[in-house]
């Protein structure tokens, strides 16, 4: 099924209502350090701050809310999405389960272990985990909670947009970084209805460029993901995942960013804002040091989408320098 950027805008809305109550609306912080740097005005949207430690709380809630109270769920993740739906069955009163692959970051395994919902480990990446949990789903005839694949998701995920839209007089440039699409779908779809030459960048860890590809190819391809400090956006693309389309139509130009560079994003805005970001988010940061100059007297938005960072691997990455 295809949906357009009026049925983004409509499930925004609903959305907006469903989950106001339940999550933080997240500060959009100016960067003094960015905009000297590219000689523009850099804000960045603070999703590291959100309930759970990322945006993902926003599209799993909405989608859990939108189905009946009693109905048993199954979902996969490498963590935030995981995080997300346990939140949001604890605030419903639901349960379900989560699986989740074994190369998932330990601090976000801690995190999950300590929920109430069940945990199985299942697969090496998230598209084998993916793959694994729809099946389950459908023989046990449960309500499986896409991290991305799923209208209500990208719903959830596009009240990003409706936030920026009260918050900022202006934006020019939005970078988001992309795994399956959801993020970016929703919060492109919604702002392009209210301005349409807004400019939408995707960005992408080198090790894990799957949209991008799929994009490049006019098709969803298969490949394997190397290891990323964005184990957020890392894994496959569901076969006929309705994301595809929007990021086709939606996204204006592709970044991609080394492991170096995520790296040192992250350590940037660990100086110069003293706040935590997950290596999902290092990827929209190091995208725009990277294309610095394309900014000049723009107003650009960065999503940070997440903090969820293990402790040795946030040790490793400041010590390296």
């Amino acid at each position: 099924m295809k949906f357009s950027v009026s049925d983004i805008v409509q499930k925004v809305k609903e959305a907006e209502k469903r989950i106001k109550s339940y999550i933080r609306e997240t500060a959009v912080e100016f960067s003094p350090y960015l905009s000297e740097i590219g000689e523009c005005k850099v804000y960045l949207k603070l999703e590291n701050q959100q309930l759970t430690g990322s945006f993902k709380i926003r599209g799993a809630l909405n989608k859990i809310l939108a189905i009946p109270k009693d109905r048993l769920v199954i979902t996969a993740s490498t963590g935030n999405h995981g995080l997300a739906v346990a939140h949001a069955l604890n605030i419903t009163k639901g349960s379900g389960t989560i699986y989740i692959p074994k190369t998932t970051v330990e601090t976000k395994v801690e995190a999950l272990l300590k929920s109430n919902t069940e945990i199985v480990f299942q697969g090496i990446d998230s598209q084998e985990t993916e793959v694994f949990a729809r099946n389950a789903a459908q023989k046990e005839s449960k309500e499986f909670i896409s991290p991305y694949n799923d209208i209500e998701i990208i719903g959830g995920q596009g009240t990003i947009a409706a936030e920026l839209i009260r918050q900022m007089d202006k934006i020019d440039t939005l970078l988001v970084s992309v795994g399956g699409g959801g993020l970016i779908a929703g919060i492109a779809g919604y702002l392009k209805s209210k301005n349409p030459d807004v400019e939408i960048i995707g960005c992408f860890p080198e090790n894990s460029p799957v949209m991008y590809e799929s994009i490049k190819q006019d098709k969803i391809v298969e490949m394997r993901s190397k290891p990323t400090l964005s184990d957020g956006t890392a894994g496959g693309i569901e076969p006929n995942a309705i994301t595809f389309d929007l990021c086709k139509e939606l996204i204006d130009e592709c970044i991609l960013v080394n492991e170096e560079e995520i790296a040192e994003a992250i350590r940037i805005i660990l100086k110069k804002h003293h706040m935590i970001i997950e290596g999902a988010a290092g990827v929209t940061v190091a995208s725009f040091l990277k294309n610095q100059r394309k900014f000049k007297d723009k107003n650009v938005v960065l999503i940070l989408c997440g903090a969820n960072i293990g402790f040795e691997q946030l040790k490793n990455i400041i010590c390296a320098k």
